[in-house]
């Protein structure tokens, strides 16, 4: 890019950032440095599903990365039992040291030796930063002491080795020592990862969610694409009454209402009262979830009359049940019901609410909506979510992209206009954003359809709602899915999907929402690495199905490689035992070369500042800017 091709008027914008012809020149230098690093690790996990304690770990041992990272610089020099207990250090420092204390083995030279020992570590793991970035890592209080430390070469100079024995004797000496253990524990972990990508789905199943996006919400580096149960809360939380109700009715079925009422605060005592009432011979939380589940199952008859563009009138099953007997029909044939007892519905007026239903739900939306805590995590997944993602070539998403049997893209009609492939992901983002800002009620029923509907990008398979939590014939459980995850398997269609998103062939697909039933067999991996599902199962409901406890996929300067985690300590185990994640690591694709920054979608980004730079570095030269 020349002069000549920047407006004058740019140039005077940027000249105010960059006031004299040092300051854009060192900016040029820094930016141009910063491209020969290696590429910094991304590590991509999806379908965390509530359950805090493992993602917890996970998140403190970075996948198992400082683990390898120890044995890389201690795998000589420490015993497996010193190094698992330096690594518990690591992840968990304040509660590591209160045990070590209580034991009287906290002494001034074990502070001296692990602090000594955290220097070395956190110095190997610096090496992808600039040395201003990892000033800005440090937590301020200690920034000069460690960047010092971190900067010191003793190895190379005695007056350099006196100059950090010096710095460490003064630590322990005036007794702060567990302050600084504490800072390069964090220091490493900030290290370790680069950027987070949630691949959807906090919520569901697990008991607190809450608790994962309270960890996230000041994490240095985060995206998320929103998974179907990501949406539904979003819903729920902007005052979707069918939401709320299938919100509440999830929760009960998973029996985790501890993230409804400690997480967000919010009070089922007029549910519990009325269910009571209703359904007697019930214990309280199985005639809590019959009684919203019903309030439900109207709400969405409703909500599907209003909406035909969801093409889920087939969902229109409240109308089939015989209700003086104990069966429904269904396609002609008819079934049996597990209960005949609706004391809720009316047989002529199946999906009107009654005046205490209705009290209920409006009870519950104000629940949702005052709720301050709940509030403040709707506003992150919106300010860091999003549909999809192209990221360094990689193309993100939760679901699917809808597809017909041949596999070409499938046509979706919304209020009047067709989208299919990458215009209909766009569309569906731009519509969930607008039920944010303008909250009309059909862009917050828009949001229960990406929750369970067939042609949503989020869910892809009809939900069987009604049948599950009525029918006693499992055979009508079975949710039809989209294509897609069957075609999913062929590379040409991987092509296809990658080229509609604007990547190369050499990109890959990263989804989750299915867990992969690898006990069965089923690989992560698709198309000959195309694709890969990182869903294996964080939830312990999915354990027994799928056999492992969740995927992280990372990707570095080396290539990709996937961890299954066969076993996930908690913190108790990781400090009663020093016990870590277990993991097998396959490696997916090995670069040809060592990927660097200017490789990736922020190098492109600051080669771009490079030329404009360049250009107002021109303007200073000649005088045409003074």
């Amino acid at each position: 890019m020349t002069t000549k091709e920047l407006p004058a008027k740019y140039l005077r914008l940027l000249a105010e950032k960059y006031p004299t012809l040092a300051s854009v020149a060192e900016r040029i230098i820094c930016l141009e440095s910063q491209l020969a690093l290696p590429k910094g690790s991304e590590h991509f996990l999806s379908d965390l599903h509530g359950e805090y304690e493992s993602f917890y770990h996970i998140l403190n041992n970075s996948s198992g990365v400082i683990a390898e990272k120890v044995e890389y610089v201690f795998g000589e020099f420490m015993t497996e039992s010193e190094k698992a207990e330096f690594c518990t250090l690591i992840y968990y420092p304040r509660e590591k040291i209160e045990e070590l204390h209580k034991k009287g083995l906290d002494t001034p030279e074990w502070y001296r030796e692990t602090i000594a020992h955290l220097l070395e570590v956190a110095k190997l793991m610096t090496y992808k930063y600039p040395a201003r970035k990892v000033k800005g890592f440090i937590q301020k209080d200690y920034a000069d002491v460690l960047t010092e430390l971190l900067y010191s070469r003793p190895e190379q100079d005695s007056a350099q080795a006196r100059y950090v024995a010096s710095t460490m004797a003064m630590i322990v000496q005036i007794d702060c020592g567990a302050l600084f253990v504490e800072a390069f524990s964090n220091l490493i972990k900030r290290l370790a990862c680069a950027t987070i990508h949630i691949v959807g789905d906090f919520f569901d199943r697990g008991a607190r969610p809450d608790a994962i996006i309270d960890n996230l919400i000041a994490y240095h580096d985060i995206d998320i694409q929103w998974g179907n149960h990501d949406v539904l809360w979003m819903g729920a939380g902007l005052g979707s009454r069918v939401a709320i109700a299938a919100v509440i009715r999830n929760s009960l079925r998973y029996n985790n209402t501890d993230v409804l009422e400690r997480g967000y605060g919010i009070s089922l005592r007029a549910l519990t009262t009325f269910a009571r009432r209703a359904y007697p011979d019930e214990s309280p939380v199985k005639a809590c979830e019959k009684a919203v589940n019903m309030i439900m199952l109207k709400l969405e008859g409703a909500l599907i009359d209003r909406n035909p563009d969801f093409q889920m009138q087939s969902r229109h099953l409240l109308e089939t049940i015989d209700y003086n007997s104990c069966y429904c029909r269904m396609n002609g044939r008819r079934y049996e019901l597990e209960s005949a007892y609706f004391p809720t519905i009316d047989p002529k007026d199946p999906y009107r609410l009654t005046e205490e239903e209705n009290a209920i739900i409006d009870d519950l939306v104000t629940y949702f909506t005052e709720s301050a805590r709940l509030q403040q995590h709707l506003d992150f997944l919106y300010k860091k979510g999003s549909l999809y993602k192209t990221c360094n070539g990689n193309l993100l998403f939760h679901g699917c992209v809808p597809l017909e049997k041949d596999g070409s893209f499938a046509a979706v009609t919304m209020e009047g206009r067709t989208y299919h492939g990458r215009a209909y992901f766009d569309y569906c983002e731009q519509r969930t954003r607008r039920a944010y800002l303008q909250r009309r009620e059909e862009d917050l029923d828009f949001l229960w359809f990406l929750w369970c509907g067939r042609l949503s990008p989020c869910s892809g398979r009809e939900v069987k709602t009604f049948e599950r939590s009525l029918l006693t014939d499992e055979s009508t459980w079975k949710e039809p899915s989209d294509p897609y995850f069957k075609l999913i398997d062929r590379p040409e269609i991987c092509s296809a999907i990658l080229a509609e998103f604007g990547l190369k062939e050499t990109g890959h697909i990263i989804n989750g929402h299915v867990p992969v039933k690898v006990k069965k067999g089923e690989s992560p991996i698709k198309a000959g690495g195309k694709a890969i599902v990182v869903d294996g199962g964080f939830a312990k409901a999915y354990h027994k199905k799928t056999g492992i406890a969740g995927y992280t996929l990372i990707s570095n300067s080396r290539g990709l490689r996937l961890l299954a985690h066969s076993k996930v300590a908690d913190v108790k185990a990781a400090l009663a035992g020093n016990q870590d994640i277990e993991s097998v690591s396959e490696t997916i694709e090995i670069q040809s070369r060592r990927q660097t920054v200017g490789d990736t979608d922020e190098g492109r980004i600051m080669r771009e500042e490079i030329n404009d730079l360049h250009a107002l570095l021109r303007a200073y030269q000649n005088g045409i800017l003074t």
